[in-house]
């Protein structure tokens, strides 16, 4: 599996490609400028991959902010987990907050519920509820690969803010601690903002979440 990273609009967010035999995957399109989205269209062109999916961690703002542009160049199905629809349908307002017009999306994506080895076309991959940082998180681990994208739950030596809607600390620190801590020490972790870092990284220099026992890496 190949993955291309594109860091875009106003907030510095990381959109994920994943490309495997052929087909492709798109995790958080957070594409503002239309040139941000244009790289993107060209990449996965030069790929020769089919978008088969589009997955979202949440719906704040800064990651479906390029959602519009995708589903107008790309028939294909956007996938969120349900626990709550809040900020899905909130939107237009929460655009509105940064100065950004839009009507907001007719439709409700495609469920996505806590699984193990959630199979989407060539991709196989566990669906982890992670909330905290927003109550329709999910994160998503790719075990063979050895890759976590973990949108805005983990950080590099950081963590998801926790003063937004329905946001909690200690709720965000359990589901680090069992959530994502449990995974190997090796695996990538690939968040909504910020560099690559790995699970025995955080573990030992996470600075508002160390683990308990924080291994050997």
């Amino acid at each position: 599996m190949e993955i291309f990273t594109f860091t875009s609009g106003p907030f510095s967010e990381n959109s994920y490609l994943l490309t495997l035999n052929g087909q492709a995957l798109l995790v958080d399109p957070g594409f503002f400028e239309p040139a941000e989205f244009e790289v993107f269209r060209e990449e996965l062109k030069k790929t020769g991959s089919e978008l088969i999916a589009v997955l979202l961690t949440h719906a704040h703002v800064d990651h479906i902010l390029g959602l519009e542009r995708v589903l107008k160049e790309y028939e294909v199905p956007v996938y969120l987990n349900h626990s709550d629809l809040y900020l899905w349908n909130q939107f237009p307002s929460q655009a509105a907050m940064f100065g950004i017009r839009t009507a907001g999306f007719g439709f409700i994506p495609e469920p996505l519920d806590e699984q193990s080895e959630r199979k989407m076309g060539a991709f196989t991959f566990d669906v982890l509820y992670t909330p905290g940082h927003a109550p329709d998180h999910t994160s998503f681990y790719f075990k063979k690969e050895g890759v976590l994208i973990s949108g805005d739950v983990l950080f590099r030596e950081s963590i998801g803010r926790t003063d937004l809607y329905k946001g909690d600390f200690g709720l965000l620190s359990e589901t680090i601690e069992l959530k994502l801590y449990v995974l190997p020490d090796e695996t990538r972790v690939c968040s909504g903002h910020g560099p690559v870092t790995t699970i025995g990284h955080e573990k030992k220099f996470n600075a508002f979440v160390k683990a308990s026992d924080p291994g050997n890496s």
